[in-house]
């Protein structure tokens, strides 16, 4: 073929006809040379964001790059992307042409729920050209685009007419004022529950927020929001505990703790206190209970903390290997341990990362094999899962801390593949345990992804205002999170949660409050998110 286009003699004779092929042949040659400089700028972007991801895994720890750095550098550098391509098809019709394409192909469909205003754009001429007659519509070319209303406050006016008689002095009647969270106070609860997802699920601070309701002309400060999120708050503590009396009847659970530094106002510094976290997710085994997480605060990470939260557990307890769970699960036998393989797996990898120790490679290639297994059976049931795993997974297993035990007899005792070779065998009693039992997960993954907005807000807000703060913000995010796992949306379930408990929701039916309760009937018997009462 392309003997064929640099064949001369196919030339066009006539000067008029050449001239036309110089120009197409120049325009695709222009459209060519726009395609080369984009691919080139891409490559150029790619090859920095290379070199990032390769100094946040092997360079020094000041220099690494955290996930949330990580992530603005993928924005950052995407976006650049965009523009050179935007520029490129300018320059280009044809280029600009498969970019629309390319954009059309991959979008997808908005979602049916989003309300539609239909845009009508008629000819600006209707009759025909030809005959001047009027002409019918024979079809339509639709187009959909995402647009966005940003968010407008309104004031809501509440009327409450006074009826007097005539005949009857000093009679009058009149409606009875609704009640409300926050007595002589301005917001609704649906404007709490925006103050309480912006802050403790979108992670924005109270500052900000007042700075975003500024630009509108609203003067609300910072300690006004407070006093909402306080009062919010205290009101939602009843759902939270009841939350936690549930997940204590769990046959299964996950725990884990984080930092969660607090202001100590008697020295006027920051102290160390812990985010205690339990969660349930019975889904990768079919269970019917529904997925949950409950936060509880702690200004310590002794043991007596989880014994104070699981002092009456009963069940099987999926955490890594710290000590404080084995002293509770001594003092409690009620209690199962059951060690986290992705605790073991991470003792290896940074070991694996400079190649220079098989012994690390080998171990994740192994453990990689268990998992290959689990996605196989996730959402089986146990019993299922059980029979697979005593099949294919515990051969597996045997085999591997039979070559865990040779190779640590050929190791230096104190070095650090000897160390986390221990860790292992220390552990295994606890790691093995999920052969025995179809309900039990590999690892705490579950619990350790509920984690992760705390120290989202902990990197936006610093620290909290002190062990009052921490108490808060965990009961707080026990519900945005809980919410996020049963898929429903935190400001309605806020919104329709502060209205029926400042309407006096009784503590006996608390149950009918739970995020995944109000995910089950918020299409049929839960009103809306601007419902005005129960």
């Amino acid at each position: 073929m392309r003997a064929a286009e640099n064949d001369t003699t196919t030339l066009p004779e006539d000067p008029a006809a050449l001239r036309v092929l110089l120009l197409e042949t120049l325009a695709k040659v222009d459209t060519v040379s726009a395609e080369r400089d984009t691919l080139i700028e891409q490559n150029e972007r790619l090859r920095h964001l290379l070199l990032k991801l390769q100094r946040r895994q092997f360079g020094r720890k000041s220099e690494q790059l955290t996930e949330e750095q990580l992530q603005l550098a993928f924005e950052e550098i995407e976006a650049t992307l965009a523009e050179n391509a935007a520029e490129a098809g300018k320059q280009s019709p044809a280029l600009r042409d498969q970019q629309k394409k390319r954009r059309k192909a991959g979008r997808g469909r908005l979602p049916a729920h989003l309300p539609r205003i239909e845009q009508v754009l008629p000819p600006e001429v209707t009759a025909c050209p030809c005959c001047k007659g009027q002409m019918i519509e024979i079809g339509v070319d639709e187009a959909e685009r995402i647009d966005v209303i940003p968010a407008q406050y309104r004031v809501l006016v509440t009327k409450r007419p006074k009826l007097a008689c005539r005949a009857c002095p000093g009679v009058v009647l009149q409606a009875p004022a609704p009640a409300r969270l926050i007595e002589g106070g301005m917001p609704t609860e649906a404007t709490v529950a925006h103050v309480l997802v912006s802050r403790y699920a979108d992670h924005l601070p109270l500052y900000r927020q007042a700075q975003i309701l500024a630009r509108q002309g609203i003067e609300i400060s910072r300690a006004t929001l407070a006093d909402w999120t306080g009062t919010a708050a205290r009101e939602i503590a009843p759902v939270v505990r009841r939350m936690l009396e549930i997940l204590q009847t769990s046959p299964r659970l996950f725990a884990d703790e984080t930092t969660m530094p607090v202001l100590d106002p008697g020295r006027g510094q920051t102290k160390t206190g812990f985010a205690w976290a339990i969660a349930r997710d019975d889904r990768p085994w079919g269970g019917a209970d529904p997925p949950a997480v409950v936060f509880h605060y702690a200004p310590g990470r002794g043991a007596k903390h989880p014994k104070l939260l699981l002092a009456d557990y009963q069940g099987i307890l999926q955490c890594d290997g710290y000590a404080a769970y084995k002293t509770l699960a001594k003092a409690n036998e009620g209690i199962t341990l059951a060690f986290c393989w992705s605790h073991v797996r991470r003792e290896f990898v940074d070991l694996a990362k400079g190649k220079t120790a098989p012994i690390a490679a080998e171990l994740l290639q192994r453990v990689a094999a268990l998992y290959a297994i689990e996605a196989e059976i996730r959402g089986q049931a146990p019993e299922i899962r059980q029979a697979v795993r005593q099949a294919k997974s515990k051969p597996l297993v045997e085999d591997l801390f039979t070559w865990l035990a040779a190779q640590l007899a050929r190791l230096p005792g104190g070095s650090t593949t000897a160390k986390a070779i221990r860790y292992a065998q220390n552990h295994r009693d606890g790691l093995v345990r999920f052969l025995d039992d179809g309900r039990i997960e590999l690892d705490t993954n579950v619990v350790e992804r509920a984690i992760r907005p705390v120290c989202l807000s902990r990197k936006n807000s610093l620290f909290a205002s002190g062990d009052d703060g921490g108490a808060r913000w965990c009961a707080v995010a026990s519900l945005v999170e809980t919410c996020k796992l049963n898929g429903v949306d935190p400001q309605r379930y806020f919104t329709d949660l502060l209205t029926r408990l400042v309407n006096g929701w009784p503590n006996d039916s608390l149950d009918e409050l739970m995020p995944w309760c109000w995910a089950d009937k918020q299409n049929s018997s839960l009103p809306s998110a601007d419902a005005k009462g129960p």
